[in-house]
């Protein structure tokens, strides 16, 4: 089991940038494929992005190709996701994850630990 804290969200106006941070405990945090999940209000929870152990694929959901990015510290047990040119749509609580395994993966389901989320609102 990892222990995950996120930071680094707040309010920001349309089209401004915010840079989410996720920091894990453990010593296995290379072999662990993680990702970002997002829920808005009313709303189930999204796969974002996600990024294999070693850092060297990712993945994203569509709406956030070339906005986000998403990368990763294994020196420093750290993830991050740069979020550029914000949209009120992505006002959400975000999210970390980490798997079991090495691979990034978009489902939900194949996560074990997730962090308590932080909060990105995006004014329009």
């Amino acid at each position: 089991q990892v222990q995950l804290v996120e930071s680094g969200g707040g309010l920001v106006q349309a089209g401004g940038s915010l840079r989410l941070s996720c920091a894990a405990s453990g010593r296995t945090f290379s072999d662990r494929g993680m990702g970002w999940f997002r829920q808005a209000p009313g709303k189930e929870r999204e796969f974002v992005a996600a990024i294999r152990g070693d850092g060297s694929s990712t993945l994203y959901t569509d709406s956030v190709k070339g906005r986000f990015t998403i990368s990763r510290d294994n020196a420093k047990n750290t993830m991050c996701l740069q979020m550029n040119s914000l949209k009120p749509e992505d006002t959400a609580i975000y999210y970390c994850a980490a798997r079991v395994v090495a691979y990034a993966s978009r489902y939900e389901s194949s996560y074990v630990d997730w962090g308590q989320g932080t909060q990105v609102t995006v004014s329009s």
